[in-house]
């Protein structure tokens, strides 16, 4: 039996590689196994990407969340096209950048992404832009980016800011003529949410950063102020437009950029298809797998390509909600264990291996039909 082993990062606790590679001793004696870590634009899609393209990273002095200076990489993948950036906003504007009392969405901003795509353009030459969204810990609507690229944003009073969400609450007018010229951005998303409304980056994904329920009303009104100022409301709707806190939005509207799917992107960087065809199954997974899932994830897309050629696909999952389970033929989560999340992560790469291991039999069974 031939296994494909396409898994994301259990967010967390393990890589995508070291996912692969503990399913991959659960699995045992009697398999042949092939790995193909996976990403879909957040965490691992610069490395992803490089190790694909064989290309190498860069180091670049940029801000965090709350405006600090710090170091974050970026790839640079040659091609007969020019030289390529591939950049994931959360190197530089991720949750991880902060301290748990420091998860405040109403403070936080983009800026230090878009000081990762001009360094891209302006240091390093790149010709074009691949810039991955997820695990932000931002919900300014790209507003931070758009300044660091040269937009400027102007309160009631006239006077310029730096735009985080709390000054965009009084945000009036904003200035475009001084943001440097760019490349094609292609921008790989992992999630159909628009902009603003239930299903927008501040309903959904406030809470996940530190956002209570009043400040989600907050960010939604001031996403609202952000669109009709910037006349972004063609923009707003565009699905992905609420990915990484509205990044997505921000990069539509103030870059010119073009939405695509980071699991496509990745996928076709690593020829997957390829490989799951040799593969008698396909297993994969990541830390959580729930309705989000569905919207575009990795998992996800492993699945719809493994079915599209008749494969059987299970994942697994640190925790797997029903919702999920359309997209797999089976699914096996850590929860059976009855650990505490924080333990279960901890000790997430000895307990996956376990759980690959008490499945191995049903798999084989699904195997043989």
């Amino acid at each position: 039996m031939h296994v494909v082993i396409a898994c994301d990062k259990f967010k967390g606790s393990l890589s995508a590689l070291e996912a692969c590679r503990a399913i991959e001793r659960g699995l045992g004696e009697g398999v042949t196994v092939g790995h193909c870590p996976i990403a879909d634009g957040g965490e691992g899609f610069v490395e992803a990407m490089v190790t694909a393209g064989g290309g190498r990273t860069v180091e670049a002095e940029v801000r965090d969340p709350m405006g600090r200076p710090v170091t974050a990489v970026y790839g640079l993948i040659e091609s007969g096209k020019g030289l390529t950036a591939v950049i994931e906003m959360a190197a530089a504007s991720g949750l991880w950048r902060l301290k748990a009392e420091e998860r405040q969405p109403k403070e936080t901003s983009t800026a230090g992404t878009g000081d990762l795509m001009r360094h891209a353009i302006e240091v390093s030459g790149a010709k074009h832009l691949l810039v991955g969204l997820g695990g932000s810990a931002t919900n300014d609507g790209g507003a931070g980016m758009a300044s660091a690229l040269g937009v400027e944003f102007f309160n009631e009073d006239g006077h310029p800011f730096d735009p985080n969400p709390m000054a965009l609450a009084s945000l009036a007018r904003l200035e475009e003529s001084g943001r440097i010229d760019l490349p094609e951005i292609l921008v790989a998303c992992d999630v159909d949410h628009p902009l603003l409304g239930s299903r927008g980056a501040s309903a959904v994904f406030g809470p996940q950063k530190g956002a209570s329920a009043v400040d989600v009303d907050f960010l939604e009104t001031v996403m609202n102020r952000l669109v009709r100022v910037s006349e972004g409301e063609d923009q707003a709707a565009v699905p992905g437009a609420g990915a990484a806190g509205g990044l997505g939005f921000g990069l539509l509207r103030f870059a010119g950029a073009r939405l695509v799917s980071g699991f496509d992107l990745v996928a076709d960087a690593l020829r997957l298809a390829g490989k799951l065809a040799a593969a008698d199954l396909v297993i994969t997974g990541e830390g959580s797998l729930d309705e989000q899932t569905l919207g575009g994830k990795g998992p996800a897309g492993v699945a719809r390509l493994a079915r599209s050629m008749g494969k059987p696909v299970v994942a697994f999952a640190g925790r797997a909600l029903p919702v999920a389970g359309e997209a797999f033929d089976a699914m096996f989560d850590l929860s059976v264990y009855g650990l505490p999340v924080e333990e279960s992560m901890k000790r997430g790469g000895e307990l996956l291996e376990a759980r690959v291991a008490e499945a191995k039999g049903l798999l084989v069974e699904m195997v043989r039909g």
